[in-house]
């Protein structure tokens, strides 16, 4: 009779011993499947992120040239050397002398950023206008703000003062 005692205890001792010992490590291995679970699916979806944003590059390679147009018509920053440059060479172009150039320092907006240039020039009306088309008709969106002039005599050039607006990002 004691070999039928000893068995019934040697099994409930591993039995025991099983749940003590053993459960916890059953409960690591449970969580750990479950967050190899939770990683897989983020997988998925940073890898269908990635998709979409492979297939959206594919879809602006199609647009290359509109793009290049935009980039050039909004420049990434104002870079006013050569913004003074094209309006100097703009100007004489046109048959106007220009006096002064200042830029209006302002505080940066967040997103399209403008830049102000006052101008003052002296020269005929028809320049003007041909000044202003030059202007319309550059890569660089330029808008015209204001525009006054005044004469001093009737044969005597008019001079033009205007203020400008030019975009960048």
């Amino acid at each position: 009779m004691n070999r039928p005692i000893t068995i019934i205890v040697s099994l409930l001792l591993a039995l025991v011993l099983g749940v003590v010992l053993i459960y916890p490590r059953y409960q690591d291995l449970q969580f750990i499947q479950e967050r190899i679970e939770e990683r897989k699916g983020e997988l998925q979806s940073k890898e269908e992120y990635l998709s979409n944003l492979n297939e959206v590059s594919e879809e602006l390679k199609k647009y290359e040239r509109e793009l290049s147009i935009i980039d050039s018509a909004l420049p990434l920053n104002p870079f006013l050397p050569a913004l003074f440059d094209f309006l100097q060479k703009a100007s004489s172009q046109s048959g106007l002398i220009l006096k002064a150039m200042s830029p209006v320092l302002g505080l940066p907006p967040k997103g399209l950023k403008e830049t102000r240039v006052n101008l003052k020039m002296t020269g005929p009306y028809t320049s003007l206008k041909s000044f202003l088309s030059v202007l319309e008709n550059s890569a660089r969106i330029i808008e015209l703000e204001s525009l006054s002039f005044s004469s001093s005599g009737e044969l005597s050039p008019f001079d033009f003062n205007t203020a400008i607006k030019v975009y960048s990002y």
